[in-house]
């Protein structure tokens, strides 16, 4: 037996102050609800009602301290990332970054200290699917794309708003969908392939498809993880200018190992070591650092 949900009541879909509502009347309603050629306002993306960055910076993490069976992979970190900045994040295998991202974004939660996205959203307080909807996009090292649908539906499933299968089902996208689309197919240089099956795409492709896939949550903060690993070197030079080019509209977080891709989109870079900040600066006042050059370059 289909039941009808209490958010498609009558009484939900007729205007507050409709006493007796006629069948008639909720037909009509349930007719306009699921009409195909409609955008309702839960398919628009909005960022959340609390998100405050008056003050310029968007994250927050402040004395931040994680350990695992004794070990610390993250001790006293404390990292601010400015609205529309892009940061590179560097260090040796083990520093903490990827334990840092996972706090983040709500997969493992710190012994001590506080993450917050503005000035009022204490990401502590929220699951990882609060923190997503709240403006927070990652990306693996490893690209997951849907390599049985084609660019342009990959695209489309990533579509900020309500998208479980029923919504796509019955959906049918509108002038203003279908452009925002074209314009993240261009962002991201896969305009020419936006008909081709993502299994078919190269490496770097693939990459840019997830970066779009991101784009169109419309995220405020993008976390991406070593995204020019197993990449030729002209398509690096197409990520960093991908990259360099979403900075402003959103702030890009770049986790790298690759010190000239880091050195070619990089404004500010932060030095994790150990599980906190070593150094912080330019590239060239983080190449000049003895700190850094010891632990990290080598030298």
């Amino acid at each position: 037996m289909t039941t009808i949900p209490q958010q498609l009541s009558p009484q939900k879909l007729l205007k507050t102050g409709d006493a007796n509502p006629s069948e008639s009347q909720f037909r009509r309603k349930l007719r306009n609800l699921v009409r195909r050629d409609q955008v309702f306002d839960f398919l628009k993306p909005q960022y959340h009602p609390l998100l405050d960055t008056r003050h310029n910076i968007l994250l927050y993490i402040e004395g931040v301290t994680k350990s695992f069976d004794g070990f610390k992979a993250i001790d006293d970190l404390n990292l601010y990332i400015r609205e529309g900045e892009l940061r590179c994040i560097i260090g040796p295998n083990g520093a903490g970054k990827t334990t840092m991202m996972d706090i983040i974004t709500g997969k493992t939660r710190p012994d001590e200290g506080q993450v917050w996205l503005g000035s009022n959203l204490n990401l502590l307080n929220m699951d990882e699917a609060e923190i997503a909807n709240a403006g927070i996009g990652r990306k693996f090292q490893k690209p997951t794309v849907f390599e049985c649908l084609t660019v342009w539906h990959n695209l489309e499933l990533a579509m900020a708003g309500e998208r479980g299968v029923f919504d796509v089902f019955r959906a049918r996208l509108n002038g203003a969908q279908r452009d925002e689309i074209n314009r993240v197919l261009e962002q991201v240089g896969l305009c020419n392939q936006a008909s081709l099956l993502a299994g078919n795409l190269s490496h770097g492709q693939k990459q840019w498809l997830e970066i779009g896939m991101l784009l169109m949550q419309k995220p405020k903060l993008l976390l991406v993880d070593e995204p020019v690993a197993g990449m030729t070197h002209q398509e690096m030079d197409r990520t960093a200018a991908l990259l360099t080019s979403l900075a402003g509209e959103h702030s890009v977080v770049v986790v790298e190992h690759d010190m000239d891709f880091v050195r070619s989109i990089a404004s500010t870079v932060s030095v994790l070591h150990q599980g906190h900040v070593l150094a912080e600066g330019s590239m060239s006042e983080i190449q000049s650092n003895p700190q850094v050059k010891q632990v990290y370059l080598g030298e």
